[in-house]
């Protein structure tokens, strides 16, 4: 496929690193001829300098002959102007923008409709972060919640804890030991490295765990995993930017939330727009205003600035106070790893988020959900099954009999409104949504090919 990124930033470089390393035709585009060589160092593209939203910079990057437009620059004018001029001047077929401004998102059908700005599809960072902080505090423990098939089924990461029922025990050990539970287990993470579960691989503590249930069970498969922590209920949010705003905004109605933001300009909007949050105006690093709000009775704290540096030492002055969960959001890929695990429990890293909703339209075959695990060493997709037997790598075969790339494994199926763990013996039907997990990003190729009707396997 040949695609066109527009921006260098840590959103399109970390993108072209993706796509280039499945055998994609990737060229970049940005004003910055310093990122441009950077990347072109590393990865097998082709880069072109100027500003995206130019006519004559998209010709120079091949735009008459791209399959598809990725503008995630920092500017959303820009972004959309580009993707429109892909469509007016060279009727690129797919066009993705990056859209932040929350003034152009609610006026959603009126700028982007049919006879409006032609963007295919706009992807909101800030609307996906604040989905992704969310399900983690209405699953307390979790590391990531994912949802698949509209939610019907969810994909789950915890930390294996000394002491939880199926520590030290075989992972076939769950299914005895919750016979009205389905659910599987879909990858372990030991020590950074992956491991394909089996029916005898044993859970030791500290693993990281990924198993998918149906939603109404998840909650009962955590509590195999690890001691259950009882529901969250006092939220304090470090900055009050846009995703500070948004999380208020949509978890004020179920949590005691407060929210500390130091621009008072800033203070006195979020005290007009939101109803039951609590707003203070002052540093998130001063240990005195965190000892008044009763830092220690607090369930979570959510240290989301723009400065990572600022979230970092929030994050660690309010976890010595006593808070129970910190969560950080990161921008620099770089920390992630640093400081996840010890006095920050989960780093949050809107790059990753917003890369696995990008992947979702990049995917050949009918995928329909990307998420991207472990900061992109892993991945976990929803394909739809589509043709029969006699055209189809998938429909008509049982689990077992499907040839899955090493590293591959399927989770569970969605037909129609069920829930079906992938066992054996399990025959997927056209239609189904099955669920797959990767661990080796290198195979996607393979995978993809597998759910594209008509096409031979390897």
């Amino acid at each position: 496929m040949k695609i066109i990124i527009l921006g260098a930033g840590q959103v399109g470089a970390s993108l072209a690193e993706n796509l280039a390393n499945e055998d994609n035709d990737i060229t970049v585009v940005d004003a910055d001829s310093a990122r441009l060589r950077e990347l072109q160092d590393r990865l097998d593209i082709r880069t072109v300098e100027g500003k995206a939203s130019h006519p004559s910079v998209l010709q120079q990057a091949g735009a008459p002959d791209a399959d598809m437009i990725i503008a995630v620059t920092n500017s959303d004018e820009v972004n959309m102007i580009a993707c429109h001029l892909g469509q007016t001047l060279f009727k690129t077929p797919t066009k993705i923008a990056r859209v932040r401004e929350h003034d152009y998102l609610h006026r959603n059908d009126q700028i982007f409709g049919e006879k409006g700005i032609a963007i295919d599809v706009r992807i909101s960072p800030e609307l996906l972060v604040t989905k992704h902080i969310k399900r983690l505090i209405q699953h307390p423990g979790a590391l990531q919640v994912l949802d698949f098939a509209e939610g019907k089924a969810q994909l789950v990461a915890v930390k294996a804890y000394y002491g939880g029922p199926l520590v030290g025990r075989e992972i076939s050990y769950l299914r005895a030991h919750m016979p009205n539970v389905d659910t599987r287990v879909a990858a372990i993470f030991r020590r950074g490295s992956p491991i394909i579960p089996k029916g005898d691989t044993v859970i030791e503590a500290d693993d990281e765990v990924f198993f998918i249930a149906a939603r109404k069970d998840i909650r009962a498969v955590m509590s195999e995993m690890r001691r259950l922590d009882r529901p969250y209920k006092r939220i304090i949010i470090a900055g009050g930017g846009n995703i500070g705003a948004r999380l208020a905004q949509t978890i004020e109605d179920s949590f005691q939330v407060k929210i500390i933001e130091r621009s008072i300009q800033r203070c006195n909007w979020l005290a007009r727009n939101l109803d039951n949050t609590i707003v203070l105006q002052g540093s998130a690093s001063d240990r005195e205003l965190l000892i008044e709000e009763n830092i220690e009775d607090t369930d979570v704290f959510c240290a989301l600035t723009n400065d990572d540096e600022a979230n970092i030492m929030a994050s660690m002055l309010a976890k010595r106070q006593g808070v129970r969960t910190v969560m950080t959001l990161i921008n620099n890929p770089a920390y992630v790893d640093l400081v996840q695990g010890g006095e920050i429990d989960i780093a949050i890293s809107p790059q990753q988020t917003t890369i696995g909703a990008l992947l979702t339209h990049v995917r050949r075959g009918d995928v329909v959900e990307v998420h991207s695990l472990r900061r992109g060493a892993a991945e976990a997709l929803e394909a739809v099954a589509h043709g029969d037997k006699s055209s189809s790598k998938v429909v008509g075969r049982t689990i077992e009999d499907i040839h899955l790339p090493p590293g591959t494994t399927i989770g569970a199926i969605v037909r129609n409104d069920e829930v079906l763990m992938a066992h054996d013996d399990v025959v997927v039907e056209s239609g189904d949504h099955v669920i797959l997990f990767l661990v080796d990003k290198k195979r996607i190729n393979e995978v993809e090919r597998l759910f594209q009707v008509g096409l031979t396997f390897f």
